[in-house]
């Protein structure tokens, strides 16, 4: 059997004398599309940040510091990483839209070497092909020449998902991707995102919007006041006394189709 591919144990964080994250404990397996769900200050963005190594666990008062196993290994080269787990938010795009004459192609191409812009790293005919397959996949393949800070919202998260799918990863991590997006657009991009999700990488969505769920997740992490208040399979929790309890406002669900909203009274 194959390792998960997120595994915490018992995992605090703290900063500036604040709780982040108290004693969370959460497996993921690979292949289970699962969404993390909860409302701002949850905890939701430091989960992403112990994830993606930019930080790490602070010791209890007891001394421990749990552990924080990622496709089975404690302890990874962050550039190592990346090849296999794919990070796509917000913050990662206004990195990319700041760099000044960034151009698409190069953007995504540079993702091999875990950098932004090409400089003097030696470009394989093979990394080419695999930019221009994940360009043509996520529809964006029209913008190649286009600098990344002349692109909309929308044309940016779709390039930035094309520089994590040309590593062939085997999860992508999605925090907040559809911020900035306007319903339309939210929309197609979504769609597209269940088309990733059917090809076969992990994804793992974090979200406080409930009608951004896919189809395809399969299994819900609710956090809330930077604990686990449940965790376990969509339809058990995507119901109203559930929602209610999580964002402390009554909950109302209505399924249309294959998607679910959630009105908050």
């Amino acid at each position: 059997m194959s390792e998960p591919l997120l595994s915490i144990d018992r995992v605090g964080v703290a900063r500036g004398g604040r709780v982040l994250l108290d004693g969370v404990s959460l497996v993921i397996p690979e292949g289970r599309h699962t969404a993390i769900l909860g409302r701002n200050g949850s905890g939701k963005s430091t989960l992403v940040k112990l994830i993606t190594r930019q930080i790490y666990p602070t010791a209890s008062p007891a001394g421990e510091r749990g552990e924080t196993r990622i496709f089975g290994r404690t302890h990874w080269d962050v550039f190592e990483l990346r090849g296999l787990l794919g990070v796509v938010s917000p913050a990662v795009q206004s990195d990319f839209a700041g760099e000044a004459g960034l151009e698409v192609f190069d953007a995504v191409v540079s993702g091999f070497f875990a950098a932004r812009g090409l400089w003097n790293h030696r470009v394989t005919e093979p990394m080419r092909d695999a930019a221009r397959e994940a360009l043509d996949r996520m529809g964006v393949a029209h913008l190649i020449g286009r600098d990344m800070a002349s692109l909309s919202t929308g044309e940016a998260r779709r390039v930035l998902i094309a520089r994590a799918l040309a590593h062939r990863p085997r999860a992508l991590l999605l925090d907040e991707p559809c911020g900035g997006l306007d319903p339309a657009t939210r929309r197609l991009f979504l769609e597209t995102l269940r088309e990733v999700a059917r090809s076969g990488v992990t994804l793992v969505l974090v979200t406080h919007h409930i009608e951004e769920i896919l189809p395809e997740i399969s299994h819900l992490v609710l956090l809330r006041d930077g604990r686990v208040l449940a965790d376990g399979a969509k339809a058990d929790l995507l119901t109203g006394p559930v929602l209610s309890d999580l964002f402390g406002l009554l909950a109302t669900v209505e399924r249309r189709g294959d998607w679910t909203w959630a009105h908050l009274d």
